[in-house]
């Protein structure tokens, strides 16, 4: 390998406008399908990436997620693809089946103008058949997870000698999640002679080996992100446990002038469970994740655009490139744990000039997040307070207001006049009670004001000290008075529940190997784990309480070592996470009562209860007699052998 330092090129916040896609040296066919997306100007890191991919140099890029990364290595990849090689052409190594399926896409969306090009995502969790089929068939680009290419080349159903390109994306990602020696195993089976490009966030110690030893030559580029958000929109926070997020959300959806909304979670059960109970109290919302199919997600955003949707609740991914004109609100209900990721979310809505809202929901232990994201957009958040019924109700009057006020400039008014004085000349009864009665006509059984009673409780968190609502009482003399903590929660606030997998310390297991094969398979993220407890025989693992039917199921059929793990939630002690139950006053004795019969021994007085010998020896005076309860007296017995 030539270990050469790498050529260095420090990327501009901003490309200039000169710069355009057309400019850069790739296919025609490449450049038609970007201008059918709209696209013309390139980033910073395509616009610094592609030219020397397109000259053949090695490129190692620094540059965080949704900078546009995935377009800097897949347009020159398409722009030099061979249409007559039957093996794989191009394979990209992506840490999550999310990633992957996004990066496919990508590439199909590109190469919608070039013929016969066969893209093929191959990730956990999805059968083998579906894959094996693509494969006997020829596909040009395979995008996979480590595990699931590991799979495929032990078994030799994946052929790379022909590999032309190779491309790590997210590498310090897949490195932190246990894939490091797999990628190393894949990069020496693949030919010498293959392109290799590397994309990481960050520049760690095994990122800089893998660039040494496995990189010809190459040119370093780094992108210094700019982390600012748009004027446009304003941005608050509310302190809030994670428990009660959806009765807030809902009392914001009140008093929240909002024509359409996007509330991120984290998770893709998360979408689901929000939308689900958003449906539940009246609202219209939907889901989209990576697992929901292309056509259903064109739907879904159809009806959002249609006016016929409301409210959408989705993940980074499932909303990466939604721009819908009506988007006037953003709700981190999960608050993202990476500054860019932020600005990326809010930047839904506030576009064109157009004013938006971003309200994000923090947990007492996301303090620090939220300073992060602060720090980072340079952009401080306002404290809101949580709307109270009175705020609830005040917004509920000004609509009914404006509805009547649009009713009486309407000409319909006129044909209904004749109908109200009918009724009030037949009835006698004052115009005042008619419309009142039409008023109660028109809400239904739902009533137009509310009482306090009526909404379910939501404790806010005060800014400036910590949170102590959920803490169980411990009494005057700091004993738990209740041990209910409630369940655990991950970083992301997930509740949190104990797996058992029968792998352990005799299978040489390490932790980074257990997050590594649960993430690959069952689409996990490394924020979803909590501890891990490697035993002799078996490991404990806590992974979300509410893992889907189908994920678990794809974790039960997860190999570690080559060993099926069997996943099965622990019936055990768990992993302990609390301090060990403190006594505290145990109370009064237990009184025994009465003995019975048996004497009382009492003040005994002077009386003796050893006699002593003359040659120093002694002697304890007998028992009482069991069958009368008197002292024995001294009886002339052997002398004990020891001595005082």
């Amino acid at each position: 390998m030539n270990d050469a330092a790498p050529a260095s090129v420090d990327a501009p916040e901003a490309v200039e406008e000169t710069v355009k896609f057309a400019d850069l040296g790739l296919d025609e066919r490449v450049l038609k399908a970007l201008k059918d997306v709209g696209y013309e100007t390139p980033s910073a890191i395509q616009a610094q990436t592609i030219p020397p991919l397109l000259a053949g140099r090695d490129v190692m890029g620094l540059a965080q997620t949704g900078t546009g990364k995935t377009a800097a290595f897949a347009l020159p990849v398409l722009s030099q693809l061979d249409s007559g090689q039957k093996t794989p052409q191009a394979l990209v190594l992506a840490p999550t089946r999310e990633l992957a399926l996004q990066v496919c896409e990508a590439f199909e969306k590109y190469a919608a103008h070039l013929k016969g090009v066969h893209v093929l995502p191959v990730y956990g969790g999805q059968g083998y058949g579906v894959q094996l089929s693509a494969l006997r068939r020829g596909v040009d680009i395979v995008v996979g997870t480590p595990g699931r290419i590991m799979d495929h080349l032990e078994k030799g159903t994946l052929d790379l000698s022909e590999l032309r390109f190779l491309v790590l994306d997210e590498a310090d990602e897949m490195l932190s999640m246990g894939f490091s020696e797999d990628i190393e195993t894949i990069l020496k089976d693949t030919p010498e002679t293959k392109q290799v490009a590397l994309f990481s966030a960050t520049m760690p110690a095994t990122i800089k080996r893998i660039s040494k030893q496995y990189l010809h030559d190459p040119v370093e580029i780094q992108v210094k992100n700019k982390t600012a958000t748009n004027t446009n929109i304003t941005q608050r926070y509310l302190m809030v446990s994670f428990p009660q997020k959806v009765d807030a959300l809902t009392r914001i959806f009140e008093v929240e002038n909002f024509e359409a909304m996007i509330v991120f979670v984290r998770t893709k059960q998360a979408t689901e469970e929000v939308a689900e109970k958003l449906r539940a109290r009246g609202f219209s919302a939907a889901a989209i994740n990576g697992d929901v199919a292309q056509a259903q997600r064109e739907r879904t955003v159809n009806q959002l655009k249609a006016g016929k949707l409301d409210i959408l609740v989705a993940t980074d991914v499932a909303a990466r490139g939604l721009d819908v004109e009506r988007i006037t609100h953003v709700v981190n209900f999960d608050i993202p744990t990476d500054p860019e990721s932020y600005v990326h979310r809010i930047g839904r809505t506030g576009r064109a000039g157009r004013k938006g809202d971003s309200i994000s929901f923090v947990t007492p232990r996301e303090r620090g997040l939220l300073r992060m994201i602060e720090k980072h957009t340079k952009s401080p958040m306002a404290l809101m307070d949580l709307p109270s019924v009175d705020d609830i109700n005040a917004t509920r009057l000004a609509r009914f207001d404006d509805a009547i006020t649009e009713a009486l400039a309407g000409e319909a008014i006129n044909d209904y006049r004749d109908v109200i004085a009918h009724y009030v000349k037949n009835n006698d009864v004052p115009e005042a009670d008619v419309a009142a009665a039409l008023a109660v006509v028109l809400q239904g059984e739902t009533p137009l004001l509310l009482n306090e009673r009526d909404m379910p409780k939501v404790n806010t968190v005060s800014a400036d000290r910590p949170d102590r609502g959920d803490r169980p009482d411990r009494g005057a003399r700091g004993d738990f008075a209740s041990k209910d903590r409630g369940p655990r929660e991950s970083r992301t606030g997930t509740p949190l529940a104990t797996y058992r997998i029968n792998v352990g310390k005799r299978h040489k297991v390490e932790p980074r190997q257990i997050v590594g094969a649960l993430a690959n398979e069952g689409g996990l993220r490394r924020s979803d784990f909590g501890k891990i407890q490697i035993r002799p025989d078996f490991s404990l693992v806590e992974l979300p309480a509410d893992l889907s039917a189908e994920t678990y199921r794809l974790l039960e059929q997860t190999r570690i070592s080559g060993k099926l793990i069997e996943l099965a939630a622990d019936k055990g002690p768990g992993i302990r996470t609390e301090p060990r139950k403190s006594y505290g006053d145990r109370g009064p004795r237990k009184d025994f009562g009465d003995r019975g019969g048996r004497p009382s021994y009492g003040d005994r007085g002077d009386r003796p209860q050893k006699r002593e010998f003359s040659d120093g020896t002694w002697e304890k005076k007998p028992r009482r007699d069991d069958s009368t309860g008197a002292e024995s007296a001294w009886a002339d017995k052997k002398k004990p052998r020891h001595k005082s």
